[in-house]
């Protein structure tokens, strides 16, 4: 399929405008991203309707703790990324090409509203890359009167991201570092349009942010900090996420100790009013009212709300950033 946000320069080479790589794409060559080539000047989009990975998840799993607590969500993805990260998670799609099917949109729609499904999350790779075909069936989700949620590293262009804004609903963005030497070393891309990113979509839809903390690259308690202060500048209310790192693609270091996430989370805290520690086990994943503390939503693995009544603290009456 035809690309879309796409120029024709000379000697049929085309400038792909979707992301802030830019591009400059030659004949019968890919894109960064690996999943738009240049077709005798045409920019085609390779991953349009591919799936690669496709489950029912809990919401929470996203992460999304703020938004539907407690329930399902069709998630899908594709391969591509138009980041390069030493320690991908998911570097198996974001940075091969797997094997992949195709549904049809009628099928993709039935299984977005059956097991108990709110909608479509465009996750696993990154969905920005896939964009024909997420803003595509997220037009037709939204007209089912379903959710579409996107897990993002946030590294788009503002008007492909304006284009699609209207039909999202709620966004989990990466925010890898507040360092732009750790983003364009390690992820091959940079802070300043992902933090764009952030502030606009901010603005318009349920945001969360997650933060993957790797021991010794991105932990310091100076850097913790100043990711919660610029999160803060934004929306002292935006969940933060504080994930644990593993051992994967290209960087074999320790996972991520349990003291660094814990430290990390009571930093954040002076700033943010929900901070979470993600991929670890055993520890309080409830929220909490920032006012009072009175446990707003119950979270042993999938979250149920217990004291939120007309969108406030059902103890003090404080305003929660809660959609249900």
């Amino acid at each position: 399929m035809e690309a879309m946000y796409y120029e024709k320069v000379d000697n049929k080479s085309v400038k792909c405008k979707l992301c802030p790589h830019g591009c400059v794409i030659k004949d019968g060559e890919l894109g960064i991203c690996k999943v738009r080539k240049n077709e005798a000047g045409v920019l085609l989009s390779l991953n349009y309707g591919k799936i690669a990975s496709y489950a029912y998840d809990p919401i929470e799993k996203k992460p999304l703790y703020h938004f539907y607590p407690g329930s399902n969500i069709l998630s899908i993805g594709s391969y591509g990324c138009n980041f390069s990260c030493d320690f991908c998670q998911n570097w198996e799609i974001a940075q091969a090409e797997p094997m992949t099917l195709e549904l049809d949109d009628k099928d993709i729609l039935l299984l977005a509203r059956t097991r108990g499904s709110i909608g479509v999350a465009y996750t696993y790779n990154e969905p920005s890359i896939f964009y024909e075909y997420v803003l595509h069936m997220s037009k037709l989700i939204k007209d089912q009167g379903l959710k579409n949620v996107l897990v993002t590293n946030g590294y788009i262009n503002p008007e492909p991201l304006e284009e699609l804004l209207p039909y999202v609903d709620a966004m989990n963005i990466d925010l890898k570092s507040v360092k732009e030497d750790f983003y364009r070393k390690m992820c091959k891309g940079r802070l300043e349009s992902v933090m764009a990113t952030i502030k606009r979509a901010a603005e318009q839809v349920h945001v969360e942010i997650t933060n993957l903390i790797i021991d010794g690259l991105n932990s310091s308690e100076e850097e913790i900090e100043s990711l919660a202060k610029g999160v803060a500048e934004i929306d002292e209310n935006i969940p933060l996420h504080l994930s644990k790192y593993f051992p994967a693609y290209k960087l074999n270091l320790p996972p991520t100790s349990y003291d660094t996430l814990v430290k990390a989370k009571e930093i954040a805290e002076k700033y943010l009013k929900y901070v979470y520690i993600g991929n670890v086990s055993g520890i309080d994943h409830n929220t909490y009212c920032p006012e009072c503390s009175n446990e707003l939503v119950n979270r042993p693995i999938v979250g149920k709300i217990t004291g939120v009544q007309d969108g406030k603290c059902s103890n003090c009456g404080h305003g929660v950033n809660l959609v249900y």
